[in-house]
């Protein structure tokens, strides 16, 4: 793997506890990686919802109908 300089010395610079540029720039990889994943599953929770939206919808909807209206004049 090939870094800029640039880059290397800003890592070094901003890593905690003087820690290794190697330590830090792991973290930093395991950290988008795991965002990544955690993106992959909301997607998926989204197309499944999306799937079932008439469904859940009509459910609300039959739900909110035996609700008592506790604004009766």
């Amino acid at each position: 793997m090939t870094l800029e300089q640039a880059v290397l010395d800003e890592v070094a610079q901003r890593s905690p506890n003087g820690g290794s540029r190697s330590s830090a720039v792991e973290l930093a990889l395991r950290d988008w990686l795991f965002r990544l994943e955690r993106e992959e599953i909301n997607r998926r929770d989204r197309d499944i919802i999306d799937r079932h939206a008439d469904e859940l919808n009509a459910e609300a909807e039959d739900v909110l109908e035996y609700q008592a209206d506790i604004f009766e004049e």
